[in-house]
């Protein structure tokens, strides 16, 4: 049967209709996804430290008896464990600024003169050699000609200890927003799974559910939270020891955990530099023997922080801590390496188990 003008007629119609619902959908969740967005972050970050925390949450409310309760103490708990240290490492790296400051401002400062070999190191040797000559003999006037290059480099690491700030500022919220969330725990996690469903298909919303809270976890606790502890273990000896530029130190540890790379890439350095400018004794011995374990503190943790069958490989870590720094900066570098890990479970969950498979495949990726 040919189609007729009064069908052609409502066709275009219905079409016309569903472009328009389709453009007023599109249009509203724009406007809705541009009010959130200055929140994204803190409620992203908020949804991790619930989901990463909330195993300790259900234990207090056994001995508490309420979930308000036992948020609460848990939220008390973490100011005093995560941002009294986090103070001091930031005193030490306002000192250690301060204090390179007053050396340069004071004109004690001077380099020893270069070698004769670096003058002959390929493509940067003679630009080098140039540069350390007259930084050894006129400080002032390398200053003077470097002028613009270090303002650049100032206003940037002013943005950058301003990011950190604010990084801190937003964990505060996170922490208390996260307090709210476990006391809703359950409720939460019926919802997620109630969402998951209605993505992703009934019979797949649970088991959705339950495979991102457990990467969550895992990455969270065994990437995020053990670089946390290692940089506070190494930060506190270097700030004991008055190594300067502790507090710099202990970020570059932060950095070095989270990408998965040896803190002994910062520890061995510094322990050189402690017997090098104070000599052999029992407090540089007890340094080195501290700092080296808690440098290596890491194997010990991981396997007892990270869940089973939910590790993600490094390579997935290291460019989700890389991205989210650029992205998102300090806060990116924190949400970066958990996001894309959810992300990856969840591309080979889709890889192997296609719609219709009949369950779950258990192989896990190479």
């Amino acid at each position: 049967m040919l189609p007729t003008p009064t069908s052609d007629k409502a066709l275009s119609r219905g079409l016309l209709d569903v472009y328009i619902r389709a453009g007023l959908i599109a249009a509203l969740v724009i406007f809705c996804f541009e009010i959130f967005k200055p929140f994204f972050d803190l409620v992203l970050w908020s949804l991790i430290l619930a989901t990463t925390i909330y195993p300790l949450q259900v234990r207090l409310r056994r001995r508490l008896g309420k979930d308000g309760r036992a948020a609460t103490l848990i939220v008390l708990i973490a100011f005093g464990v995560i941002l009294l240290p986090t103070y001091l490492l930031g005193a030490a790296i306002v000192d250690s600024v301060d204090k390179a400051m007053d050396i340069f401002r004071s004109g004690n400062f001077h380099a020893p003169p270069p070698p004769a070999s670096v003058a002959s190191w390929p493509l940067v040797g003679h630009r080098l050699y140039d540069l350390w000559n007259q930084a050894a003999t006129d400080m002032s006037g390398l200053a003077m000609r470097l002028a613009p290059q270090i303002k650049v480099v100032s206003l940037a690491l002013l943005g950058k200890l301003a990011g950190l700030g604010m990084a801190l500022l937003i964990f505060v919220f996170a922490l208390i927003v996260a307090g709210f969330i476990m006391a809703h725990g359950e409720a939460g996690q019926g919802s997620a799974v109630r969402i998951a469903s209605r993505i992703f298909g009934p019979d797949r919303g649970l088991q959705i559910t339950e495979l991102c809270t457990a990467t969550i976890r895992a990455v969270a606790q065994g990437v995020v939270g053990i670089a946390f502890i290692q940089m506070l273990l190494i930060g506190g000896g270097f700030v004991a020891m008055d190594v300067p530029g502790a507090g710099l130190l202990a970020l570059g540890v932060l950095l070095l955990g989270i990408m998965q790379l040896p803190a002994t890439l910062i520890t061995l350095p510094v322990i050189i530099f402690v017997f090098s400018a104070g000599g052999v004794s029992a407090a540089t011995i007890a340094f080195a023997v501290y700092v080296f374990i808690a440098g290596l503190v890491d194997n010990v943790l991981k396997p007892l922080l990270l869940g089973r069958g939910v590790d993600v490989p490094m390579p997935v870590v290291l460019i989700g801590a890389l991205g989210g720094m650029v992205t998102g900066g300090v806060i990116g570098l924190f949400i970066g390496p958990v996001a894309l890990a959810v992300g990856y479970r969840l591309f080979w969950l889709w890889v192997e188990d296609p719609p219709g498979s009949g369950g779950s495949n258990d192989r896990k990726p190479t």
